[in-house]
């Protein structure tokens, strides 16, 4: 799809793929290189705590993957305080990164779920320090108004625990976000295969960013260009505007000439 017909901007940056991928997972760099190129993507996600980008003296992620090409967005995957994901944030800033930052402060060790609160009171400061911050939250649409009003460039509500690959659990909540703001929405976390994220698209939703899905296929090559098919699919079957659900049955094919012949 072309990205002028159909344009993506968020925080004043122009991308031009839909699907978002992550890095963990694979079984080494060379790997999540091929499953990139083959997903589409060009916004990449590195967890800064997890993966080497910073220390040019050591094996680097960043080695593998064309700073001309993919846009990195690092995230603060990993903490949970507000004070740390500011300094994760920070680091990689200072390291050239990027000034765009996936900001997750987690809240609970089990489920992985945000802490919204506390992804919050980082965001604010984040803001002021003019990061362009994409926060990573449940799918609350109250949650979603404010983050806009602290001046997020997006918000990222899950469709799922992290890695859970259920796909989009409440659609009507994702919809409910996406009605409560104007800027963009970007489904994340817990898509386990390419029709759930036609099914995340098809809801409206700017851009939908994904891992496990493909890092834990089978195949990840062929499942990334699966996801890149999906997502393409969901936008323009949201774009093309879905025929009314139905209790009953409507004939696909014009009765009236029948009728006419008959009599």
């Amino acid at each position: 799809m072309s990205n002028q017909s159909d344009p993506l901007v968020i925080g004043g940056i122009n991308l031009n793929s839909r699907l978002w991928v992550g890095t963990g997972k694979y079984k080494d760099f060379d790997e999540t290189r091929r499953a990139i190129e083959a997903s589409g993507a060009d916004v990449v996600t590195v967890a800064v705590r997890r993966v080497n980008i910073t220390d040019p003296n050591e094996e680097n992620l960043l080695d593998f993957l064309d700073p001309k090409i993919y846009k990195i967005l690092p995230n603060t995957a990993g903490c949970f305080t507000a004070k740390d994901a500011i300094r994760t944030a920070q680091l990689a800033r200072a390291a050239g990164v990027s000034d765009m930052v996936k900001l997750e402060v987690i809240g609970d060790q089990e489920s992985l779920y945000p802490d919204n609160e506390a992804t919050l009171e980082a965001a604010e400061v984040l803001v002021k320090e003019g990061f362009i911050v994409l926060p990573y939250m449940t799918d609350d649409p109250i949650m979603a108004k404010k983050f806009e009003a602290v001046g997020c460039a997006a918000v990222m509500p899950l469709a799922a625990p992290i890695g859970s690959g259920l796909g989009v659990c409440n659609p009507y909540s994702v919809q409910l976000v996406q009605q409560a703001v104007s800027i963009p929405v970007v489904v994340d976390a817990g898509v386990g295969t390419a029709s759930d994220v036609a099914v995340a698209m098809e809801l409206g939703v700017e851009a939908v960013l994904l891992n496990t899905a493909i890092a834990g296929a089978q195949d990840p090559i062929r499942m990334a260009r699966a996801m890149n098919h999906a997502v393409q699919a969901g936008r323009e079957a949201f774009l093309a505007g879905r025929m009314p659900k139905k209790t009953y049955a409507t004939a696909s094919s014009p009765l009236q000439g029948m009728i006419a012949a008959s009599n």
